[in-house]
């Protein structure tokens, strides 16, 4: 595991390389499947989750019902995911990649027009649109029935806690005013 240090002034650390690197640089690591354990260089404090979840807030395609459950639910899940996401981008971005060649290609050969590859790039790349929502709205789902599964305490059940202590404290507040012996008068 890689020991990245985080100073102050926002600056990295690598600890294995010896030398200061880019928020980027994490990204690649993550990437590369290595795992990352980074902290407060003062109090050494697990900086981990919330620098993964810096990377996978600036990377695109990452559907908002999976990242809100991965930064409630911490660090182990989210590096996991971090890793799928990354793995499904780069094939989406390879797919696109080989239809513009054979369109190209094929183009090139006079088997299509050019009106006709545009149209069938514009098809093809809706149904991978398609594809990519249907996919992402699965992911979404099993990561909520994992974590359900799991029963970790979430945002909203917190929250819900909190709304039920400040109506038992109102009513407490209600039923002290309600029995307070009226304020003596001095006749003055």
């Amino acid at each position: 595991m890689r020991r990245i240090k985080k100073y102050s002034n926002r600056k990295l650390y690598d600890t294995e390389d010896k030398q200061y690197i880019s928020l980027a640089r994490v990204s690649e690591l993550v990437r590369a499947g290595e795992e990352v354990f980074i902290q407060d260089s003062k109090t050494g404090e697990d900086l981990t989750a919330a620098t993964m979840s810096q990377l996978l807030a600036r990377d695109k395609g990452v559907p908002s019902g999976v990242l809100m459950q991965l930064l409630q639910k911490g660090q182990g899940t989210l590096l996991s995911a971090r890793k799928f996401v990354s793995l499904w981008q780069g094939a989406m971005s390879m797919a696109e990649g080989e239809l513009d060649k054979v369109v190209t290609r094929m183009v090139k050969n006079n088997e299509l027009s050019e009106s006709e590859g545009s149209r069938f790039k514009v098809e093809v790349m809706g149904y991978a649109s398609n594809l990519k929502t249907w996919i992402s709205d699965k992911i979404d789902y099993r990561v909520a029935e994992v974590l359900g599964m799991m029963n970790l305490v979430s945002r909203e059940h917190i929250q819900d806690l909190e709304d039920q202590v400040t109506r038992l404290t109102n009513l407490v507040e209600e039923l002290q005013n309600s029995n307070e012996p009226p304020a003596k008068d001095d006749g003055k």
